[in-house]
Order: structure tokens, then sequence, then C-alpha cells
């Protein structure tokens, strides 16, 4: 009977562990549909690649789900702002994170970050929009995070989601798909 019991209960987890993944990978595929024609438009404003906008945007936000994100619309974790309040839960919070007015207002101000800050803007003078891997290192080293691993993670999500094709002009996804 015990064995029987932690079959299922084995059985029971590994059904709730697959389900969870499947959600988050639809959560971000969705999040991904819903963006990135707007990333890639700030792209070819901005020259910040849109595999960067999406997956720095991705991984500080869990794809749109982060109170910040969800009650701020910040999906970068853009801190400032002079300290936003939202309620949670009944409750309220004080944030030291900026609200946007909208999510695109918060992709805007990502890209403006990028290609204005001095501690940034010497990326857009040096790299393509093509050069992801450079892009999401220099912004790391530039103290973007404080985690050592966050370029690494950026650029998993780059890769899981092949983001890095939202960085090819137009002329040439024609020209791969013609290729293949």
């Amino acid at each position: 009977m015990k064995k029987l019991f932690t079959v299922t209960l084995l059985l029971v987890s590994a059904l709730v562990a697959s389900t969870t993944a499947v959600s988050a990978q639809s959560a971000s595929q969705s999040y991904i549909e819903k963006f990135k024609d707007n990333a890639i438009r700030i792209m070819h404003e901005t020259g910040v690649p849109a595999s960067i906008i999406l997956g720095v945007a991705m991984h500080e936000s869990g794809s749109g789900k982060s109170a910040i994100a969800q009650n701020l619309n910040n999906q970068f974790g853009v801190k400032g702002g002079g300290g936003a309040v939202y309620y949670r839960h009944n409750k309220k919070v004080k944030s030291s994170y900026k609200r946007y007015e909208s999510v695109m207002d918060s992709f805007n101000d990502f890209a403006r970050i990028m290609t204005e800050r001095k501690q940034f803007s010497h990326l857009a003078d040096k790299l393509t929009n093509y050069d992801y891997k450079g892009w999401a290192k220099g912004i790391q080293r530039s103290g973007y995070a404080s985690s050592k691993k966050w370029s690494a993670q950026v650029l998993g999500i780059i890769n899981k989601y092949d983001l890095n094709e939202l960085d090819k002009a137009p002329a040439q996804k024609t020209e791969l798909a013609e290729a293949n």
C-alpha cells in the first residue's frame, strides 16, 4: 500500500511539474508573439537588438508575470521614478521600481537607457544589432545586474526561443528561407 501511495505521489508530482513547465513555455511564447514586432521596430530605431530587448524583458519580468511587470508595467526592473505604489492582496506596496504608463513605454525606456546613458551607450557605438552576445555581456559588464550569471541567463532565453532570428533584416530572412 505504501508503494502504491509513493508511486501515485511521484506520478502526480511529475504531472504537476510538466504542466507547470508547459504553462511557463506557453507564457513565454505568448509574450514573444505579443511584443516581437515592437521589439523589432525599436531595434530599427535604436540599434538595440530585438533579441536583447525581448530576452532581457523576459528574464527580468518572468515573461510579464512578475509583480512589477503586472502592477507597474516595468518589464526590465528599472529603478527610480519617485517610489511607485501599488496594491497586492489588498496591501499597499511601496516600490523603488519605476512605473510606466504602458509596457511599450517600458520597452522604449530600456532602449533609451541602452543608447543614451553613458554607462551603456558605448555598446551602441561599437556593436551591431546582430551581436546579441556582445550586447548581453556588455550590458552585464556595464553594471545592469549584479549577478555574475545574468548574461548567461539572458543568452539562455534568447537561444531557447531563437530570439536572435528577430535581429535579422527582412531581406536576410527571405534569403535564408530561400536557401533552405
